[in-house]
């Protein structure tokens, strides 16, 4: 036992439970209900998860030793092991990884996925547990920086749906990272209580706390503590890069405009970014547009927003999860001081919560896979059925916000056009946000402002200034062609040919690119 690990674990009864991870795999059976902590693949446990996978590739157990697993988002790396050992026979609400994604289009795992404001309350209603007999999570496992005095876990860089996950757990485990700074007094929890005698969230701005600073849990619980000496892996983030700028660039432009309109106050209202290169590159080209006085209410917080806790730009932030790089955690804790009294870490029901994201009136910026001419959405299912990651926060944010924004590159290279895929199609091919959540669609082309507009008005908007000009011609012949058979029917609300909205996708799958020779082309389906 480390001296560390006396320090950081203040409740005495606790430290003789501890276990090294080998001697906590015999706690572990075939198809249990597992829940682990982590939010964006930081805050998950680690340690346990690596000697559980141990277990399984030196005794040839793949396929054989499996359980259902929930976790607030996606977990780290630890996931992508279990996946490619056949660990996992279920998986909800979202992830992020190659082998994982694999095997769930594999049909090797059961992915259910759910938005990420719902899916720790839809948990403690019994939703996912109701076929067991306890209608318990057998374990969960989480990490914690510190243990307060009674008992309660003080979370590391997240928090996500562990309140919830520690409420209807049988036992829990619990790791406790000592190579990482204690987060102490980052957080702001919310306890769960089931309807009907849950209260309003009270929070009218982004700095509000309820003053709960650790996840309260009944130490009965409690079978074993572990000392983790892990850190959070997370990758590089992706440069930003002329496309991804010019996106930015866009948006900034709208912002100022909508400003002097009066329609935003001169710092915006609070922000909400997705993860990735484009959504950095929007942070970064706020961090530059002299904007002051900003707020940011959001799931998850990358290193482009610590430019602005940095050039004074931000005045607070709130997340539920904060997923840096080691460069942008070395950079966090060495300006500890200054950072965390901008800052609180929520549980996800909150920042996720749609009554706070319309309350507070958030401008909500996301990334698709693919958008239509009338303003649907596809995040998470390439070309209609391959699962991508899931649906994450971006319904939460998209139907409830004050602005909502999806931006995505014009077109995506294939192995043999560089702009074999256009981000704008007559009908997506899986939808996930509908055409009455959304207001703006930014591109590296253009804008599409589509407040007020009617399906038909939007169709030439969008086409003619967010889409790649390669595909503007084919697809004003599509909406051309689609009106004119739609007047014969008498439905020219949203007109489509149904026989062709999909021939972009087909040429895509048969062709390697969506540009058609003719909308007359035919396919063998």
């Amino acid at each position: 036992m480390s001296q560390i690990l006396k320090q950081r674990v203040r409740y005495a009864p606790y430290l003789q439970k501890l276990r090294t991870p080998e001697q906590c795999v015999e706690l572990f059976k075939h198809g249990q209900y597992l829940g682990w902590s982590g939010f964006t693949g930081v805050g998950a446990p680690k340690v346990i998860p690596d000697a559980l996978a141990k277990h399984v590739e030196d005794n040839n157990l793949q396929g054989k030793f499996q359980f259902n697993l929930f976790v607030g988002a996606s977990a780290g790396p630890e996931e992508s092991r279990w996946a490619e050992n056949d660990m996992i026979i279920k998986r909800a609400p979202h992830q992020v990884g190659r082998p994982i994604a694999q095997s769930i289009n594999q049909g090797k795992i059961q992915f259910f996925d759910k938005h990420l404001s719902m899916f720790p309350q839809d948990l403690t209603y019994g939703f996912y547990t109701k076929d067991k007999q306890n209608d318990l999570l057998d374990y969960t496992i989480i990490e914690a920086t510190a243990i307060t005095e009674d008992g309660s876990i003080i979370p590391g860089p997240s928090v996500g749906a562990s309140p919830e996950f520690l409420s209807v757990s049988d036992k829990v485990i619990i790791e406790v990272n000592t190579v990482t700074p204690s987060f102490e007094g980052l957080h702001d929890i919310d306890v769960p209580i089931n309807p009907p005698f849950r209260q309003p969230y009270p929070h009218t701005s982004v700095d509000y706390k309820l003053g709960v600073k650790a996840i309260p849990i009944d130490p009965s619980k409690v079978v074993a503590i572990v000392e983790s000496t892990k850190l959070d892996i997370v990758p590089p983030n992706t440069p930003s890069d002329e496309m991804s700028r010019a996106i930015a660039g866009h948006l900034v432009q709208f912002f100022r405009n909508e400003v002097k309109a009066g329609r935003l106050p001169d710092n915006l209202l609070p922000l909400q970014s997705g993860i990735g290169n484009v959504a950095n590159a929007i942070i970064e080209g706020l961090a530059d547009a002299n904007f002051k006085h900003l707020n940011v209410w959001t799931e998850v917080l990358q290193d482009s927003f610590l430019d602005l806790f940095q050039n004074g730009s931000l005045d607070f932030a709130t997340a539920t999860s904060i997923r840096l790089t080691e460069q942008g955690f070395k950079r966090f804790f060495d300006n500890w001081d200054e950072f965390s009294k901008k800052l609180i870490l929520r549980s996800q029901v909150v920042s996720n919560s749609p009554e706070i994201i319309r309350r507070l009136g958030v401008i909500a910026m996301n990334t698709p896979v693919e958008v239509d001419i009338y303003a649907h959405a596809n995040s998470t299912n390439v070309s209609g059925s391959k699962m991508l990651h899931g649906i994450g926060g971006s319904g939460d944010f998209l139907r409830n916000a004050k602005l909502s924004i999806m931006h995505t590159p014009s077109s995506r290279p294939t192995k043999t056009d560089p702009n074999g895929i256009s981000c704008v199609v007559p009908f997506v091919s899986h939808v996930d946000q509908t055409e009455h959540d959304l207001d703006v669609i930014v591109t590296n082309n253009g804008l599409a402002d589509l407040r007020g507009l009617a399906p038909r008005e939007r169709s030439r908007v969008i086409i003619k200034n967010i889409a790649h000009p390669d595909y503007v011609d084919q697809l004003l012949d599509y909406v051309n062609r689609a009106e004119h058979y739609a007047q014969k029917t008498k439905s020219l609300h949203q007109p489509h040919i149904l026989k062709d909205a999909f021939k972009m996708h087909l040429n895509l799958a048969q062709n390697g690119t969506m540009k058609l020779d003719s909308w007359d082309q035919k396919f063998d389906i």
